[in-house]
């Protein structure tokens, strides 16, 4: 046996004793594994201008619409909005088709209405801390006064104005969308609103004979504009 070990060659009796001292020294040994590449730190997050201001371009059920706004951070998290939006509205039980000649017929139909709705209101980002500052969704929610003009469906477009009739309307809209872009002169994002508006002195008559007192629809709203 004894000459058996001595013919084990002397490297790998080196070799054995450096793992066994390695192996002792190891518990013993303040490694940080860090040490050697620590994470570099968290890239503060951006700071964006307090105000804006610009255009908002909407699609919702009854067609299409514009509006402007404006919007100032009254604390962390928290901007306080004043917007102003003219669009169509239609009555759900609207039918439309199309005749022979290409044209657009809404059987039934005695009003084109359209609202303009002026909102006051809150805006709350979401997820500040876990998405990056590129996407910056919100929450939203807005209230205030709302003007309804109902004008003559047989008259043409643009002259059934001289015959228009106005209504008023209290209301608002709760909403859900997004900021995009570390531009910090220029405003995109895209919001989805909700709105609710109940006339106050009667009603509008989109159909003969089918008086609406309540005003709803849902849009999605394009926003463009400037920061400062």
């Amino acid at each position: 046996m004894s000459k058996e070990i001595a013919h084990i060659p002397a490297l790998t009796v080196k070799s054995l004793i450096i793992v066994c001292l390695f192996a002792i020294a190891l518990p013993f040994a303040n490694i940080n594994p860090q040490g050697i590449g620590e994470l570099a730190p968290p890239k503060p997050p951006e700071v964006f201008p307090k105000n804006s201001w610009g255009m908002d371009i909407m699609f919702g059920d009854a067609g299409f619409g514009l509006g402007i706004f404006f919007r100032k951070e009254v604390a962390h998290k928290w901007t306080a909005f004043l917007d102003l939006s003219f669009s169509e509205t239609k009555d759900e039980r609207e039918f439309e088709y199309i005749d022979y000649y290409g044209n657009v017929i809404t059987i039934g139909k005695k009003n084109r209405v359209f609202q303009a709705p002026l909102n006051l209101g809150v805006q709350y980002r979401l997820f500040e801390n876990s998405l990056a500052d590129n996407l910056r969704p919100f929450v939203c929610a807005g209230a205030g006064p709302t003007v309804l003009i109902s004008t003559p469906y047989e008259e043409e477009f643009f002259n059934s104005f001289g015959k228009a009739q106005a209504k008023i309307a209290a209301g608002g809209y709760v909403g859900l969308g997004a900021n995009f872009g570390l531009d910090k002169s220029s405003l995109v994002g895209i919001t989805f609103k909700y709105y609710y508006s109940k006339i106050i002195n009667g009603g509008v008559e989109s159909l003969y004979g089918k008086e609406k007192t309540e005003i709803q629809g849902f849009f999605i709203t394009l926003n463009l504009g400037m920061m400062y």
